[in-house]
């Protein structure tokens, strides 16, 4: 009979889904130390919900799976169970009709593929079975429609209450429905306000589990606009692994503290290059940039999201790469960070 490892026991856990998700309870990172003395074995996690069900089914799964593990005699699961903190609501800021969370994806500066984060992240939260809007903030410079391929023009009701766009199942939002491809939108900062008013309370988003908001870069009008009038479930920051993203991306971070809107992590885009003729790993960006940030903010790191030919191609061609192909590894590591996203925001009993 083999001897009992951690490892082999870490293999045993791994069976166990996380309650109402398809990942499983390992790379959800709970287990925290597991103790192996002869045929017995102690293994300790830690679980941040408020639903009790929740830890009393891991622990109860994970306790029959390790005693089906031969070897072990006695297995005993402890968990230290933490509460989500609520962040204090910002003043004046309320919810959207209709929608339960609101997510706000963000970066301190431009060029690190939030766009294509906010895209795929919403393909990929109605993947997980939630209803999804995805709304383009970006006024001057909006990519939605041309991500996802459409160039149909919204229409509005005799109220004035504009229809979104419906595609792959997500309701969308963009300026760039409003605009003809080569057409800048020329406009003061009064007016950019009152388009994001506009898409956000006059767009008939219906019932939605989450509405994505994709923000501008930077910490302008736009996104003060947004975080001190809508009540957001929290924001996920994009960055890549160079400093010069890490700064701007705490910048962002410090930005949605100030006004008690939580983190809900960070992704790290353009992590690093597989070279498809050999495998071959290249850390373009450098390397362990958005752990080490993700750490020093206290926050958890979502996701790492390699640069990858085909998430290129299937963007401009106007299909999100979780889209297109949902068994490719950037739409996994899609998958994963909205059932962590999920796992973060959602009370307990919520289903969708």
């Amino acid at each position: 009979m083999p001897a009992l490892t951690q490892e082999s026991v870490r293999a045993q856990l791994a069976q166990i889904r996380y309650p109402g998700f398809s990942r499983d309870i390992v790379s959800f990172g709970l287990v925290k130390d597991i103790q192996i003395d002869g045929g017995r074995v102690v293994v300790q996690m830690q679980v941040a919900t408020g639903d009790l069900s929740v830890p009393e089914a891991i622990k109860h799964n994970s306790e029959a799976v390790l005693l089906a593990l031969p070897g072990v005699t006695e297995a005993s699961v402890r968990i230290d169970v933490h509460a989500p903190a609520a962040a204090p609501a910002t003043p004046g800021a309320t919810a959207i009709e209709g929608v339960t969370h609101v997510v706000a994806v963000a970066s301190g500066k431009g060029g690190v593929g939030k766009s294509t984060v906010a895209a795929n992240l919403a393909v990929a939260l109605r993947q997980t079975g939630a209803s999804v809007g995805l709304c383009d903030c970006d006024i001057y410079g909006p990519s939605v429609a041309m991500m996802f391929g459409s160039r149909e023009r919204p229409m509005a009701t005799e109220d004035n209450i504009i229809i979104p766009i419906e595609t792959v199942g997500l309701k969308l939002m963009s300026m760039g429905f409003l605009l003809d491809d080569d057409s800048p939108a020329v406009l003061r900062g009064p007016m950019v306000s009152r388009y994001t008013q506009q898409f956000l309370r006059q767009v008939d988003w219906g019932r939605l589990d989450y509405l994505v908001l994709d923000l501008p870069p930077g910490t302008g009008d736009i996104q003060l606009t947004i975080v001190q009038t809508v009540a957001l479930a929290g924001a996920v920051i994009v960055t890549t692994p160079q400093e010069v993203a890490l700064i701007d991306a705490r910048k962002a971070s410090s930005m949605f503290s100030k006004v008690n809107v939580p983190v809900l992590g960070l992704v790290e885009n353009m992590s690093y290059f597989l070279c498809p003729s050999d495998g071959t790993r290249y850390d373009i960006f450098g390397s362990g940039g958005g752990e080490r940030e993700a750490k020093r903010l206290g926050v958890p790191l979502l996701g790492q999201i390699p640069i990858d030919i085909a998430t290129r191609e299937s963007g401009d061609r106007g299909m999100p790469i979780t889209q297109a192909d949902r068994r490719s590894p950037v739409s996994l590591a899609f998958i994963q960070i909205a059932e962590g996203i999920r796992r973060t925001v959602e009370t307990p009993g919520e289903s969708t």
